[in-house]
Order: structure tokens, then C-alpha cells, then sequence
């Protein structure tokens, strides 16, 4: 008889079920999950549909009155406990999500998976320490404010990060006494199931956290339509976004919407070029597939040439390859889909008349979903390569005049989730960085953010704010209480 509820991924041993009111659930259906280090199939899933998902969202409900009743220094002590796990099991989860998501094991070891149980570890001690504010005195009266826990959270997340950016959404939801229904990315599944076991063995209560697995269409559809969820959390592209909060809005369901971008790189005549081009390469990162990357760069003329040269020949240092050995900078797209839709992207721009001076196609040498670090320049105004998010290795390189003229082409977008300004020159850094229009702008830096400060996007890169404070606001019910200092009856007890 063929098990076909565990995998081994890694040489480590992988549930392939749900995760439900604290226990394994099976589904007739599968779904397959591939590798994009090798286009090889890792294992068939579960999957999920409107049967699991009524079954997890029954089971969170029935979870939560006695989860928001814990103080919240019993809910914290336990999510500490869940980052105590994450950390011990490191290797096994960036392993499997190397495997399962093609990303850098050296990154996930490193970066990534110390950072999911910081999460965890940030918003349990911001809810027990941080959490709430003062009682305020208004004209003799005092107002108590006060978050409540909304009560079942759906969170729907991506496949470029997805343990990390799952417990961007996940720590701050438990911690404020809410209960979770995760419907992870169907190209990279894996680690939710991992950290399932990581939940049950902290002592997250049954029903508290709960994942089903599946396709967007079988399970995410019925869980964003679902009338008894309270808040929705979402990652992904606009056309889904509008599909999401279209089936939300029958609820009125709050929405958390972090949707991409199409972020600028500036840089002006007086920056540091040494780090204005170490930036640029540097959004080769995850192959491209970052939705913070600045992969539209926009470099001031009279140093045009220059800055150029240095980036290709920078940029050609750099090693793509298995994902799993430590000298790989760059690897695979996620999926066949993925990288057809990025090779579609680099195609129509040659043909609009951009010219590639790095990459421009598929990496031969290597095969599979591999497609080269390219930088293309000469791009028509406007073009689909100019305001369409690629999410691959794909820089484009424009040239501005002036102050005037980088501030425009920065904000020429529809997107507004981050922005990258070089300059030497500290009046200029405050200047053009109060007009830049995204929700983080890093100046002479990349990817610098403190888990208290705000995270979102403008205009299409997303709706509202998470992070600190602005995460609790959204998994919350926040309530006011106004006390009168009259009116009181002296107790009969003195």
C-alpha cells in the first residue's frame, strides 16, 4: 500500500494533509507540487476545497472564544514557544522551502527562517508589552481604549516567501487573540505543514491555527467568500486582489492587501557609485521574484555611461545555479508558468525596440526554468516593461536630467510600494524623498525595516499598513470606553 499522506523532501518527512481543528485531514482530491530546481515533482498534496475550508473556519470559530479569553501573556508565552521551534528546526525548513521554492538555501538558513521566528517572537512581546495605550482624561471623564480580537483571520499568501511572509500575518493575528485559517501557495505548499507541527508541538491550541492546502480556485475562493471570517489578509497580483476583495465584500470583510510594485532605483550624479551599483545588482536577488525589488533604474545622464558599465560588468559576476550550493546568487523561476510569463515580458520589450546590454533569455547552459540576470535599456515611454511588474531578474536602466525630471519618472506608476534614492547630497536626499510616492523609501540603503514600522502600499501596490502597531489595529476591534465620574452608588460593602 502506497503512503501517500507523508513525503520525504530533503531527508526531511512532510505531512501532505490539512491541518484542522488540531488534527490531519485527508482529501479525496490532490494537487502536485514541482521543483523548480528541476522541474521533478516533490509529492501530490491534499487539496483542499469549500468542504476543508468550512471545516477549518467551524473549527477556528469554535476556537476562539477560549483563545482571546487567555491573558495575553499566556498567548505570548506561547508564541514564543513557536519561534523556540522554528529556530530548532532551521535546516529542515529551509531545506524543504529551498526545494520547494527554488530560493537560495543559503538565504533561508541565514536570513529567512531566523526572521519567521523573529515574527513570531516581535508581536507576541508587542502584544504583552507595547499593546494599548494609556487611559486618557477628558474633562473628568476617562476613555479606555482597548483591542479586542476580531476573531477568524483568513491568510492567503505567496510563493516567493511563503513561511516568512505567512508569519508577517500569522504572529500579529494569534497574538492579539484571534484564530488563523492558512491557505498557502499552491507552488510552494510545504512549509506551512511544518510549521503546523511546530504550532502543535508549542501547545497552540486545537482549532487555533489551521492550514488547508489547494488551488486558488478550489480553496482560496471559497475561503476569501466565506462568511465567517472576520479579516482577510492577502499577498499577490492586482487581477486577483480585485477577485479577492469582490467575494470579500459580500461580508464586509476587512482587507489587507499587499499587491507588488514596480519600484524605482534613483540615482543622481552624486551618489556614492560604488553603492548606487552594488544596490542595482543586488535586485537580482530571488531571481527577481521580490515584489520590494527597484528593478526600474533610473540613473542621472551625465553619469549614465559610466554607472552602466559598471552594473553589466558587476552583474556578470554573478552565479546562477542550484539554489543549494553556497556560491549560487541567483536561481530558477517557480514554476513553468512563471517563467514563460517573465520570458513573455523580456520577447514583447525587444520587440517594442528596448535592447538588452546583459541576459535577454533563458540561460541555455542550464536548462529548466532558469532565465538569465538581464538588463535591457532603450525602452520605449511607457511600454509594458516600463509599468508592468515582471517579478524576474530583469532590470530596465533610464536616464533624467534633473531633480524635476527623477522625481516624475520615479512616480510614473500605478504602483507605490517602494522606492531607492542614491545621492550624496543630504538637502536632496530630504528633498526628493518627501515626493517620492511609496509606502518605504530607503535612501543609500535597501531592505531596512524594523518590525514596529509601517509596511504597505499606494495605489495599486496594496491596501493599508502592517507592521507595529498598524498589524494590531487591522487584527483588531479597537474600542473605546468612556467612564463617567459621576453617577456612582457607594458599595454596600463600604
Amino acid at each position: 500500500m502506497v503512503d501517500d499522506t507523508t513525503a520525504q523532501v530533503a531527508g526531511v518527512s512532510v505531512d501532505l494533509r490539512h491541518w484542522i481543528g488540531g488534527r490531519r485531514v485527508a482529501s479525496t482530491g490532490r494537487f502536485v507540487d514541482v521543483s523548480p530546481i528541476d522541474e521533478t515533482e516533490i509529492a501530490s498534496l491534499h487539496a483542499g476545497g469549500a468542504t476543508e475550508v468550512d471545516l477549518a473556519v467551524q473549527a477556528a470559530r469554535e476556537a476562539f472564544p477560549a483563545w482571546a479569553a487567555l491573558p495575553v501573556a499566556e498567548r505570548s508565552a506561547i508564541l514564543r514557544r513557536v519561534a523556540d521551534g522554528i529556530e530548532a528546526r532551521v535546516e529542515d525548513l529551509a531545506q524543504v522551502e529551498t526545494r520547494d521554492n527554488g530560493s537560495l538555501l543559503r538565504s533561508h538558513r541565514r536570513g529567512v527562517m531566523p526572521r519567521v521566528a523573529m515574527n513570531f517572537r516581535f508581536f507576541a512581546d508587542y502584544a504583552e508589552k507595547e499593546l494599548g495605550h494609556p487611559d486618557l482624561d477628558v474633562r473628568g471623564h476617562r476613555e479606555r481604549i482597548s483591542y479586542d480580537p476580531a476573531g477568524v483571520v483568513a491568510i492567503i499568501t505567496p510563493w516567493n516567501a511563503p513561511l516568512m511572509l505567512a508569519s508577517w500575518r500569522i504572529g500579529p493575528a494569534l497574538a492579539a487573540g484571534n484564530t488563523v485559517v492558512l491557505k498557502p501557495p499552491e507552488w510552494a505548499p510545504l512549509t506551512a505543514s511544518l510549521l503546523a507541527d511546530i504550532m502543535h508541538e508549542a501547545g497552540v491550541p486545537a482549532g487555533v491555527f489551521n492550514v488547508v492546502q489547494g488551488t486558488g480556485l478550489e480553496a482560496g475562493a471559497p475561503l476569501t467568500a466565506h462568511p465567517g471570517i472576520n479579516r482577510l489578509a492577502f499577498t499577490g497580483s492586482v487581477p486577483t486582489a480585485g477577485r479577492v476583495a469582490a467575494a470579500a465584500a459580500a461580508n464586509i470583510v476587512p482587507l489587507s492587501f499587499e499587491l507588488g510594485g514596480k519600484s524605482p532605483l534613483v540615482v543622481f550624479a552624486d551618489a556614492d557609485l560604488d553603492l548606487a551599483v552594488d544596490l542595482a545588482v543586488e535586485q537580482f536577488d530571488n531571481a527577481g521574484q521580490v515584489c520590494l525589488g527597484a528593478f526600474r533604474i533610473l540613473v542621472q545622464d551625465t553619469i549614465a555611461d559610466a554607472f552602466l558599465e559598471r552594473v553589466i560588468a558587476k552583474a556578470r559576476n554573478v552565479r546562477q545555479g542550484d539554489p543549494r550550493e553556497e556560491d549560487t546568487d541567483v536561481s530558477a523561476m517557480v514554476s513553468r508558468t512563471h517563467f514563460e510569463r517573465v520570458s513573455g515580458f523580456v520577447e514583447r520589450a525587444l520587440a517594442d525596440g528596448a535592447r538588452a546590454v546583459l541576459g535577454g533569455g533563458p540561460n541555455d547552459d542550464l536548462g529548466g526554468l532558469f532565465f538569465r540576470p538581464t538588463i535591457l535599456v532603450d525602452a520605449p515611454a511607457g511600454s509594458e516593461i516600463l509599468t508592468e511588474e515582471v517579478f524576474g531578474p530583469v532590470l530596465t536602466v533610464q536616464t533624467f536630467s534633473d531633480e524635476e525630471q527623477a522625481v516624475e519618472l520615479a512616480n510614473d506608476t500605478r504602483f507605490g510600494l517602494a522606492a531607492t534614492l542614491v545621492t550624496g547630497d543630504r538637502a536632496r536626499a530630504e528633498r526628493v524623498s518627501h515626493r517620492l510616492e511609496a509606502g518605504t523609501v530607503w535612501v543609500n540603503c535597501f531592505f531596512v525595516r524594523d518590525l514596529g514600522a509601517p509596511f504597505g502600499g499606494n495605489g495599486k501596490s496594496g491596501i493599508g499598513r502592517e507592521g507595529g502597531i498598524w498589524s494590531f489595529d487591522f487584527y483588531t476591534d479597537i474600542k473605546n470606553t468612556v467612564f463617567s465620574p459621576t453617577g456612582w452608588m457607594e458599595s454596600a460593602h463600604g
